[in-house]
């Protein structure tokens, strides 16, 4: 690492884990890592996390400033007296919790980026991971839930809150009388690809299931089918799906992600003439992260590289 490079703190905050890293990017960049499970109390996490990068400070260096890369929904509005909340997840016990808050307590005076988890992993993967060199792309998760970061024209997708791309809804694919997953909308994207709502569908966890198993069927069916509403509406130049799903188990990620590319390219029925849209353009059209699992925590290090950058600016 170049001792130029500001050390900074970094929360991927999911809704299994929250991922905690200290240095200044990926790979030999990322100093030190630690995973702490959400299954507690949430001030009792967030103090047990505070606790390690106090305790990483005291090997590394003060931190520059902290990236916060949260499940949501969370409040992104600055002028909102919960800004900085998880505001109307199902997660027991998370509703309406201050993650920023205690953070700037303990870390006074320093900046603080925070967004959605997706958001990060997004601007991850664009800065040193799957889309770099692209303006417009989306990343999307796929794993205890589904949610989906998008940039366009090199900038993260914000508006009335953040994108909820895993609650869109789906078509009933004939034959298919399942009803879905999600506690909030049943038979949304995220409630029919999401782990739990595969597990539901099959009666055991998708890592368990044989290669055959017509919950894999479906589920790409409907990747194909929730991808090509991305593609649509978006229009993004690549689509990055990561998430513990992806991985497919006995099936496999390569013919996890040749399916949902062929199910993709059914469902737009070559309404939209590109070459990235048939192969071997499609290929690359729909990517895993090139960062890995790590693309969540990286978003992190990225969002508390641009609030440092951010702070710099407004100073000046």
């Amino acid at each position: 690492m170049q001792q130029s490079e500001p050390i900074v703190g970094a929360i991927e905050a999911g809704g299994t884990k929250f991922v905690c890293a200290v240095g200044s990017g990926p790979g030999e960049r990322m100093l030190a890592r630690a995973q702490f499970s959400t299954t507690g109390e949430p001030k009792a996490l967030l103090a047990e996390v505070v606790d390690w990068l106090i305790g990483q400070q005291a090997r590394f260096g003060p931190l520059a400033a902290l990236g916060v890369a949260s499940f949501g929904p969370i409040d992104l509005d600055e002028r909102s007296p919960t800004y900085g909340f998880i505001t109307t997840t199902p997660k027991p016990g998370w509703r309406n919790t201050d993650i920023v808050g205690p953070l700037r307590r303990a870390f006074p005076g320093i900046a603080v980026g925070f967004d959605t988890d997706v958001n990060g992993a997004a601007l991850g993967e664009g800065r040193w991971g799957a889309a770099r060199g692209l303006d417009d792309f989306v990343y999307i998760t796929v794993g205890t839930g589904i949610g989906g970061g998008g940039v366009a024209r090199g900038r993260l997708l914000h508006g009335l809150v953040h994108p909820e791309m895993g609650h869109i809804p789906m078509p009933v694919l004939e034959g298919d009388a399942f009803a879905g997953g999600c506690a909030i909308h049943g038979r949304c994207w995220e409630g029919l690809c999401s782990g739990p709502s595969i597990a539901k569908r099959a009666g055991k966890p998708a890592e368990e299931l044989a290669p055959d198993d017509p919950a894999w069927d479906l589920a790409t069916r409907y990747m194909g089918h929730a991808l090509a509403t991305l593609t649509y509406v978006l229009s993004p130049k690549r689509i990055i799906v990561g998430g513990s799903v992806r991985k497919a188990g006995r099936l496999g990620e390569a013919a996890f992600f040749d399916r949902t590319r062929r199910h993709l390219r059914a469902a737009l029925n070559g309404y939209i003439a590109s070459p990235a849209l048939e192969e071997p353009g499609l290929s690359q059209f729909v990517v895993p992260p090139a960062l890995g699992d790590d693309a969540g925590v990286c978003g992190a290090i990225a969002l508390a590289h641009d609030a440092l950058a951010a702070s710099a600016a407004g100073s000046r």
